[in-house]
């Protein structure tokens, strides 16, 4: 990578609720957009939550209020794209708060760069995952007739050219969670995660170094790798 790339800062949170990753979210690009704060990367996982991005359809959150509360999963509506999903403990969301002017003012782009992230990651463990014509995220199953899974969904936010909200890669998620909706609102097809795929336990801060690693290249960042790799062994 060039000496000139510019720095992304890295950080590992572990679990963060849902309103306080929007909060944090908020700030960074606030002050990215003001000048007083750079580019970041926050990894993290989610307690149990489903969210509602700008196209959600109601109808596909398929639990009641009652049985929500009954499994402890919160519920809130995001200024992200997409449909409904569904985060919780294993699942690495990435949320990348980075400014896209100059030169990579794309929202095409941009969201098949996150997914390139992804595919790559899943390749450090040995998972061979693709993009889907007409589907955002990243996929197994390669036959063109076979009923696809997902392994990571993707719903972002730019405004001013300046990202936020991001990616979820299922690595140890409890994927029975995803009955409580219709996930993306895409009903013909599946959801897998990385433990089920390799069938071994994989640390989830082991898939955010490799998500970090292939962040830097692929949107040509200079990342503090080892810093993250500290962060998630702390």
């Amino acid at each position: 990578m060039e000496a000139s790339a510019r720095c992304c800062d890295v950080r590992w949170l572990s679990r963060v609720s849902y309103a306080d990753g929007l909060a944090m979210q908020e700030r960074q690009v606030a002050a990215l957009a003001g000048g007083t704060g750079g580019e970041a990367l926050f990894l993290l996982e989610h307690p149990h939550v489903i969210t509602l991005g700008r196209n959600a359809k109601t109808a596909h959150v398929l639990a009641s209020q009652a049985a929500r509360q009954e499994q402890g999963v919160a519920l809130f509506t995001t200024g992200r794209g997409g449909d409904v999903t569904y985060h919780g403990p294993g699942q690495l969301v990435g949320y990348p708060i980075l400014n896209l002017r100059p030169d990579r003012c794309d929202v095409r782009r941009y969201v098949r760069d996150l997914e390139e992230v992804l595919i790559r990651a899943a390749a450090d463990f040995g998972v061979t995952a693709e993009r889907s014509e007409g589907l955002t995220g990243v996929w197994v199953g390669h036959a063109k007739h076979d009923k696809k899974e997902k392994l990571a969904a993707i719903g972002v936010r730019i405004a001013r050219w300046i990202t936020s909200h991001g990616f979820a890669f299922n690595v140890a998620t409890d994927l029975s969670y995803f009955n409580l909706i219709v996930p993306c609102g895409i009903s013909d097809h599946g959801v897998t995660s990385l433990e089920r795929l390799t069938g071994r336990p994989i640390p989830l801060e082991e898939v955010a170094r490799s998500v970090a690693r292939h962040f830097g290249v692929v949107f040509e960042r200079q990342v503090d790798v080892a810093t993250a790799h500290e962060e998630a062994a702390a």
